[in-house]
């Protein structure tokens, strides 16, 4: 397995993973040093991953390699389906595998996602509207919402 820690708006991210595809991707407050070479088979993510910070991505394209039971895989694929700029609550979710009653198994594989912004499992909310669970911390759920959002803030001054 390999990895690497790339500079992002929100943190440092550490991608982990090797020819079978991508296996990890979250954010640090802070690591000891940046990587100062990326492997090969990161790349591509590391590209991708800065592309979207940039704003000129809206959609990964990457071999994904995963870590999970398949019903974690199941969920995770569903988030794949939720597209840039909008967002699902967690009953939605639940109603889409099939099983309302699934709610809180649903949103514990979503809160084990180790695909972090790849697997958007920030785009999903509370069915009020609030900002439930991120493993990376609320405060970069809320950022990457806002940078996915059609309609920026403007600042007045």
């Amino acid at each position: 397995m390999q990895s690497c820690y790339i500079h992002t708006p929100i943190g440092v991210a550490y991608i982990e993973g090797n020819e079978d595809g991508i296996s990890s991707v979250s954010v640090h407050d802070e690591v000891e040093s940046l990587s100062d070479t990326i492997p090969e088979n990161l790349q591509e993510c590391a590209v991708q991953l800065n592309e979207y910070f940039e704003g000129t991505r809206k959609e990964f394209n990457l071999k994904l390699n995963p870590k999970g039971t398949d019903f974690q895989k199941r969920v995770w694929d569903q988030l794949l389906k939720v597209p840039y700029g909008k967002s699902k609550s967690y009953l939605d979710l639940s109603k889409e595998l099939g099983d309302v009653k699934a709610i809180r198994a649903i949103a514990s594989a979503n809160g084990k996602n180790p695909l972090w912004i790849i697997v958007p499992c920030h785009r999903i909310i509370g069915s009020d509207g609030s900002l439930t669970g991120y493993a990376g911390g609320l405060h970069r759920k809320q950022w990457l919402l806002e940078h996915e959002s059609p309609a920026k803030q403007q600042k007045l001054f």
